[in-house]
């Protein structure tokens, strides 16, 4: 899917970005815009998470259930583009938009899982590759870094990720898309999931690799 990108340093060696040298270049594409276009797509998202979740667990109504996936991921490229287009970016955004995308991801596994279409131990690796990704960001804030960049290794894993769902879904139906769609969200869900654990790999490495290096000043524009 989509991901919002905020403009990254230039000249570092390491691909993780220290927020200080971030400050100018936020301030010029509006860091502190909290209304804008492709923030309210990305909200308007963030509540189709529940509703996903009612009509997955609550209602079993498949077909609905597809549709919010179709939607979002329509409102997923659509904010991204809005945001390229009308230069609408914004630090929020760079944070809400890949979240929301793995809420979706998260809300998807649990209630497959619920159903029985998805083994759990496959639900856990995926969420244990968020939390320990959610622990390392927590210590490159203390030694002043930004979240990592985005890669396209992530975004093929979280587009596979997301088109797999509705796949599945469309291969329970009595419908005559039913034999194609389950082989191919089947396919999706795989290199999805192998994707997204590879990816998770390489932000490690890039943790590791600013952990041994010195410690960067905070710099005048600095968020520390």
């Amino acid at each position: 899917m989509a991901e919002r990108e905020v403009p990254g340093e230039r000249g570092r060696p390491t691909s993780v970005v220290h927020a200080g040298d971030l400050g100018e270049e936020l301030r010029a594409v509006g860091r502190d815009r909290l209304l804008t276009v492709p923030n309210a797509l990305s909200l308007l998202r963030l509540a189709g998470v529940p509703l996903l979740l009612w009509l997955l667990i609550g209602l079993e109504a498949d077909g609905w259930a597809v549709v919010v996936l179709m939607v979002g991921g329509i409102t997923d490229w659509a904010d991204g583009k809005l945001a390229r287009v009308l230069g609408q970016y914004s630090r929020f955004g760079a944070i809400l938009d890949p979240a929301v995308d793995r809420l979706y991801i998260l809300a998807a596994l649990v209630a497959l899982g619920v159903r029985g279409m998805v083994p759990w131990w496959v639900i856990g690796v995926l969420v244990a590759r968020d939390l320990v990704l959610a622990l390392t960001l927590v210590v490159l804030r203390s030694r002043g870094y930004g979240p990592y960049p985005v890669t396209y290794i992530g975004k093929g894993a979280t587009f596979l990720l997301l088109y797999a769902f509705p796949l599945v879904l469309l291969g329970q139906t009595d419908t005559w898309a039913a034999p194609i769609a389950l082989p191919l969200g089947l396919a999706f869900g795989i290199w999805g999931t192998a994707l997204y654990l590879y990816s998770g790999l390489l932000y490690l490495a890039q943790f590791v690799l600013a952990l041994r290096a010195p410690a960067p000043a905070t710099g005048p524009g600095g968020d520390h």
